[in-house]
C-alpha cells in the first residue's frame, strides 16, 4: 500500500468512528485539521514500523539507492575511473611526409606525415595526452616485398616518428605496433612458405629484429601484434643482448582474434591480405581455452603488459588475463570496428555518442584492463576535462 492510500484508508475509518465528546459544531473545522494530522502521524509510524519490519526480516540489503543517488556517489562504484593516464592514441604514420588524408570508414582519423605529426599532436598534448601507439604506412610504389624489408627502414615512417616525437614530446610515451602486414606484398603477418603457409621460425626471426631496431631508436614500448608463437621470449632476448632491456617495454598482443572488426584499419594502414586470411595464427572468436593458453605463454616468455583485441566482444577474455596476469597491467584495444559501429549507430539516432563512448570503455575497464587504446582519445581528453 502507497503512503497516500494509507493515509485515505485511516481517514475513513476515522470518518466511520464516533465523534469525541465535548466537540461544537464550531470546533468542527479545529477537529478536522487534528484528525488529518492524526492521520498522518499514524500513517507514518506505520510505514516506520513495516520499514523496521524488513530490517528484522533481514532484507536490509535491498536498499542500495543511497550508494548512487549522488553523482559523486556514483563514481564511488567503479573500482576503475578512466584517466587520461590510461589512454593510448592509435597514429597512422604515411612515408609521404605532407600527406593527411581522411580514411572514411573510419570516422575523424586520418593518415599522417611525418610533416603533419607535429601540428596535430600538439594541441592533444597540452590537453593531456600521454601515450600514442605507431603504425606504419609505406604508400610509395616498390616498397613493399616478400620479407617486409621496409619495416625497420631507419627512413621509414615509424623510425623517423619516434625520433621526432622524442624530441619534440619527451614526456609523451611512444609505443610502436610490431608488425610486417603493413609491408609485405602479400599482407600477412610474417614470412611466407611456397605454398602460402606462415613460416614461423623465419617470421619470429624478422619481428624481433623490428621491434630492436624501434627500441634502438628510442620508442619507450615494444607491441608485437603478429600473433607468430614463440615472438615474446625472442624478442625479449635480443632486448638483452643489446643491453636495453632495462628501458623498453613488451606488450603482448596476447589475445588477438580474428574476426570482422579489422576493416577500417586495414582500410587505414594498407594491410588487408592479398589472399586468404589471417585465421591460422589469429585466434578463434570461441577460443578463451586458446586466448588463456597464449596469456599464460606470452607472461613465461617474458611480457611486461598483456594486450586483448578486440575489446567490447571479449570482455570475459580481458577478465581472464586480469585474473592469470593479476601482477601485470592489461591493456585492451577497442578497435576500428568497434569505434565505426558506435558512430554509426549515434548518427542513427540510437543513442548519444559521447554517452556511449563512456559506456563501453568503463565496460572495458570493469572487466579488468588498465590500458585503453582507443581512437576516441582525442574526445576523451576534452570530456575528462569538463
Amino acid at each position: 500500500m502507497s503512503f497516500s492510500s494509507l493515509v485515505q484508508d485511516l481517514s475513513l475509518r476515522d470518518a466511520s468512528a464516533p465523534r469525541r465528546p465535548g466537540v461544537s459544531r464550531g470546533d468542527a473545522s479545529v477537529s478536522t485539521m487534528d484528525d488529518r494530522a492524526s492521520c498522518l502521524s499514524r500513517a507514518k509510524s506505520y510505514a516506520s514500523t513495516a520499514a523496521t519490519s524488513v530490517s528484522i526480516s533481514g532484507d536490509i540489503g535491498s536498499q542500495l539507492h543511497a550508494g548512487y543517488s549522488h553523482p559523486l556517489a556514483r563514481s564511488w562504484q567503479a573500482e576503475r575511473q578512466l584517466t587520461k593516464s590510461m589512454l593510448i592514441y592509435p597514429l597512422f604514420i604515411s612515408d609521404q611526409d605532407d600527406e593527411e588524408v581522411l580514411i572514411p570508414s573510419l570516422p575523424n582519423q586520418c593518415r599522417r606525415g611525418i610533416n603533419r605529426l607535429v601540428p596535430f599532436l600538439e594541441p592533444l598534448v597540452h590537453k593531456g595526452l600521454r601515450s600514442v601507439i605507431l603504425f606504419g604506412v609505406p604508400m610509395r610504389p616498390g616498397t613493399k616485398d616478400a620479407l617486409g624489408t621496409a619495416a625497420d627502414d631507419p627512413e621509414g615512417p615509424v623510425i623517423r616518428s619516434i625520433r621526432l616525437l622524442r624530441q619534440r614530446f619527451p614526456h609523451l610515451y611512444i609505443v610502436c605496433d610490431v608488425c610486417l602486414c603493413e609491408y609485405t606484398s602479400h599482407g600477412h603477418c610474417g614470412i611466407l612458405r611456397d605454398d602460402g603457409s606462415l613460416n614461423n621460425q623465419l617470421s619470429v626471426d624478422r619481428i624481433s629484429d623490428v621491434a630492436v631496431a624501434y627500441a634502438r631508436a628510442g620508442a619507450h614500448c615494444v607491441a608485437p601484434s603478429d600473433m607468430n608463437d614463440g615472438r615474446i621470449r625472442a624478442i625479449k632476448l635480443k632486448l638483452i643482448e643489446e643491453g636495453i632491456v632495462h628501458s623498453v617495454t613488451l606488450m603482448s598482443y596476447a589475445a588477438k582474434f580474428s574476426g570482422c572488426l579489422y576493416g577500417p584499419f586495414r582500410d587505414a594502414a594498407g594491410s588487408t591480405p592479398s589472399f586468404g586470411d589471417r585465421r591460422c595464427y589469429q585466434l578463434p572468436p570461441g577460443g578463451r581455452g586458446l586466448a588463456r593458453r597464449a596469456i599464460v605463454r606470452d607472461i613465461g616468455e617474458g611480457a611486461d603488459i598483456i594486450m586483448v583485441k578486440p575489446a567490447g566482444q571479449y570482455l570475459d577474455i580481458i577478465a581472464d588475463a586480469k585474473e592469470l596476469g593479476r601482477d601485470l597491467p592489461v591493456a585492451a584495444y577497442q578497435v576500428s570496428g568497434e569505434f565505426a559501429m558506435i558512430h554509426a549507430a549515434a548518427k542513427a539516432g540510437v543513442f548519444d555518442l559521447k554517452a556511449m563512448a563512456f559506456e563501453s570503455t568503463e565496460g572495458i575497464l570493469r572487466a579488468g584492463a588498465t590500458i585503453i587504446v582507443s581512437y576516441f582519445v582525442p574526445e576523451f581528453l576534452d570530456w575528462l576535462s569538463n
